[in-house]
């Protein structure tokens, strides 16, 4: 007997998740639900030509997630929910799958969220099903191989998470082409990074602290500034333990000084009011024009991570560093942001299935075992490069 898994959310990174349950995690059924009856038609076609080899059948379902009554109706009978919409619902879906005794996990990316789904554990608990929000690419992969190699030395003292995904080559204005939704990425430059420092939670702000990385062939130098998010709550965790954990987002150069120069004219805004009192929604453009000017379909994406866990184990020095390097599927047509960003999430679904992520509200880099989690990476055919010193 599999498992029975819905994924809310049938976009780029909703299909990609429902196709990695199906192939790799004993996926008895898989219900995908989307607002839009017709885009959750075509995906599932999509994904039966995918994986038309396996026993795992899919259910197509419209469901607005605003209206919980829908979302109870596809929820129930599931063992894990996986949330690919966007962040501002997460909260209220978490509860409905409490409700629904189904254990659930999302894409996440803001903190704020975060918190406000871990303050469910209680009923998580009483429910008997796990919540483990934050499971994207960064956070998400990042973060659990950080768990990981902190868990590999007797004293780490320093972690280091760089992260970006780029076209294969730089282009157009930004030398940029967008990989992921608008709001997303709004929400990564702004506001600040938290991060540890000498020990201490400390608030960077985004677009900041510049540094300059060559990871030789393909990619050559990129530069990394603070983004909000990347760390979710990994300096909560680790405070007392570590002396630094950090987040940086990689793009090719000049990418940065033109962001903070649109940042700077208030093309980021949310609201604008003039001297004569019209007001204006700025971001809104941005919006349309970042989806308009930036999407590329001739230029395949590339995703580049890094993790870097610095301490001492066995009384010597010891660097861990973790490295992805992972390019667009042709076979699949999934991107290397959709195949990041879900692969692993799916594994971390996988596990909550088979009860190896306990009853409650958690971290993922408190609840989902490290050494497994990353031992079980490549069945899900993310590959990561380790390197000790």
């Amino acid at each position: 007997m599999g498992y029975r898994y819905v994924v809310l959310g049938a976009g780029r990174q909703g299909v990609a998740l429902a196709y990695d349950l199906a192939k790799n995690c004993e996926a008895e059924r898989i219900a995908l639900a989307d607002s839009d009856a017709e885009v959750v038609r075509r995906a599932v076609e999509r994904l039966q030509k995918l994986v038309s080899g396996t026993q795992c059948a899919f259910d197509a379902r419209a469901c607005d997630v605003t209206r919980a009554n829908e979302v109870a109706g596809v929820l129930s009978g599931a063992h894990v929910t996986l949330s690919a919409v966007p962040y501002k619902f997460n909260v209220e879906l978490a509860k409905l799958a409490i409700g629904a005794r189904t254990s659930f996990l999302d894409l996440g990316g803001n903190t704020a969220v975060v918190r406000a789904e871990l303050a469910l554990h209680d009923e998580a608990r009483a429910a008997g099903v796990s919540i483990v929000p934050d499971c994207g690419l960064a956070p998400g992969l990042g973060n659990h191989l950080a768990a990981y190699g902190v868990g590999e030395l007797d004293e780490p003292h320093h972690v280091h998470v760089r992260c970006g995904g780029l076209p294969q080559k730089p282009i157009g204005p930004l030398s940029y082409k967008l990989v992921f939704n608008f709001y997303g990425l709004w929400n990564e430059y702004r506001g600040n990074g938290e991060f540890l420092r000498h020990g201490k939670r400390v608030e960077v702000p985004t677009l900041t602290e510049l540094e300059e990385i060559d990871f030789g062939p393909p990619l050559g130098v990129l530069e990394a500034a603070v983004t909000s998010g990347g760390t979710s709550t990994c300096p909560d965790t680790w405070l007392g333990k570590l002396q630094t954990f950090d987040y940086k987002t990689l793009r090719y150069p000049g990418h940065w000084e033109k962001i903070r120069a649109l940042v700077d004219l208030g093309y980021m805004d949310p609201t604008f009011t003039a001297p004569d009192g019209e007001t204006f929604e700025p971001v809104r453009l941005t919006q349309r024009l970042f989806e308009s000017k930036l999407p590329y379909p001739e230029i395949e994406d590339v995703v580049v991570l890094r993790t870097s866990v610095v301490g001492r184990h066995r009384g010597r020095p010891k660097t861990i560093q973790m490295d992805l390097l992972d390019r667009h599927d042709g076979a699949t047509g999934f991107t290397a942001m959709e195949r990041t960003t879900a692969f692993p999430a799916a594994l971390v679904a996988y596990m909550q299935a088979r009860k190896l992520v306990e009853p409650g509200a958690r971290p993922l880099e408190v609840c989902v075992p490290a050494r497994q989690y990353c031992a079980e990476l490549e069945r899900h055919d993310i590959r990561i490069e380790v390197r000790e010193s």
